[in-house]
């Protein structure tokens, strides 16, 4: 099993739009072969320390069988189309792909 922690920047304005084409892929998503987690997540805050707060990111925890099933996922029809609806609302993303140590 792998892990995957996927960091969204989203355009200043336009984070609830993002969510609403994020969320309506979310069916298609779970349904694919391997893929045991995927929820976006925003920050809290919280006030600690260590903790970098930013209202603009979304962070995406997925959980997946193999890196062969999340690299079929990156390319299937459903995340081609959503990667062009949210096009706009995106400064940039970043992505850690674990494993358990």
């Amino acid at each position: 099993m792998i892990n995957v922690i996927a960091s969204i920047t989203i355009k200043e304005g336009r984070l609830s739009e993002f969510l609403d084409i994020f969320k309506s892929n979310i069916p298609n998503v779970i349904e694919e072969s391997g893929c045991m987690a995927y929820v976006p997540t925003i920050d809290v805050p919280s006030g600690l320390p260590a903790q970098t707060y930013n209202a603009n990111v979304v962070t995406i925890i997925e959980k997946w069988n193999t890196v062969e099933d999340l690299k079929k996922h990156m390319s299937s029809p459903h995340m081609l189309a959503y990667r062009e609806k949210v096009a706009d609302h995106v400064e940039h993303v970043s992505l850690k792909i674990l494993r358990e140590a």
